[in-house]
């Protein structure tokens, strides 16, 4: 039951519309934004993936080495050692890389419709060696007190969660890994719930659990404790693999609204709805039986890796109106609509 209202004008951004930043790379794929309004502009703060332009016979890829630098690893596609078989991430001699580096990008637009670089906030790279795989999958958290950036930090030893504060976007006040490995989408509540702050979160494990949403607390955002799962996923259901929380939970009259994506074994990623309890958010009222929205347009279908709707960034347009920007294929950046009542009637029934 897809009820989102696309943007005719989708895809709104593709690689071929920014040049790279990292000198000798292309962009290969642009993905999931972090969303935030300012100055009457709405901004998106893209995963951009580069790459060095790829050599017959070859496959090649940057990471940041222990001096901080950019280092281009190349090796030879018919090497045995050598697993390319996922488009994401190879193996070679027992360790694994990511194809491309990832850092966040920031662009702006007054319509919605036409993005261009933000010429008053720079890229945020990757600093220092856990995040010497690059930053990916920004959520952005608006505040009274300014911006919280989370963002997961990769490396060769792990996957956690990075926090940035910032009230203007020129000074960025780098706190580090605020939820140990294996963690990643994180989306932090835009207001405190009585005396403490809340955050959505998703550890990982590949024996015992598996990849579901936990909620904890915090009286500073940068310490968090308390940790509950509160959504699993569901065998045989459209989230049947993994689960993780989009962006902000959104405050109704009838609780916490929360839009999460689910992937099952295809890895065919859809986005669904959850509904939190106002003063206890650890509790969960209504979820999905079926997503709100599917990859079924050609642009998300199809594309650097295909079936894929992402979502970690909204904004409120009017009192019912949900503005969601999104990752389609793992390539392209679109938007849609939903109207909020229209969500809640779905968790009714």
């Amino acid at each position: 039951m897809d009820i989102a209202k696309r943007s005719p004008h989708n895809p709104l951004l593709r690689p071929s519309d920014l040049k790279a930043c990292i000198p000798g790379m292309e962009i290969t794929c642009l993905l999931n934004p972090g969303v935030f309004r300012r100055n009457g502009k709405t901004y998106l703060l893209l995963r951009v993936a580069e790459r060095p332009v790829q050599k017959e016979g070859k496959i090649s890829f940057p990471i940041y080495n222990k001096e901080g630098k950019i280092e281009v690893l190349c090796f030879d596609k018919e090497d045995p050692q050598l697993d390319a078989s996922d488009p994401r991430v190879i193996c070679y001699k027992g360790q694994n890389y990511l194809t491309t580096l990832s850092y966040l990008r920031p662009v702006c637009s007054n319509d919605d419709i036409n993005f261009t670089d933000a010429e008053d906030i720079e890229p945020i790279f990757g600093e220092g060696f856990q995040e010497s795989f690059g930053i990916e999958d920004c959520r952005v958290a608006s505040m009274e007190d300014g911006f919280f950036l989370t963002f997961t930090e990769v490396s060769p030893v792990a996957v956690g969660v990075g926090l940035i504060r910032t009230k203007d976007f020129k000074t960025l006040d780098r706190v580090g890994m605020i939820f140990p490995p294996h963690n990643k989408d994180c989306a932090i509540f835009e207001e405190k719930i009585g005396d403490k702050y809340y955050a959505l979160h998703r550890p990982s494990s590949v024996e015992l659990g598996g990849n579901y949403i936990w909620i904890a607390e915090s009286p500073d955002r940068v310490h968090w404790g308390k940790h509950v799962c509160i959504a699993t996923t569901r065998p045989g259901m459209w989230d049947s693999a993994r689960i993780g929380a989009g962006a902000a939970p959104i405050r109704t009259g009838e609780g916490w609204l929360e839009i999460y994506h689910g992937a099952n074994e295809k890895n065919r990623y859809c986005l669904g709805a959850m509904l939190l309890d106002l003063n206890d958010p650890a509790k969960v009222l209504a979820r999905s039986v079926e997503p709100i929205m599917e990859p079924i347009a050609d642009y998300e279908k199809t594309g650097f890796f295909g079936n894929v709707v992402f979502t970690n960034g909204h904004y409120m347009k009017d009192e019912d109106t949900l503005q969601i920007f999104y990752g389609a294929s793992d390539e392209v950046i679109c938007s849609a609509q939903f109207s909020i009542k229209e969500i809640l009637s779905t968790l009714k029934k």
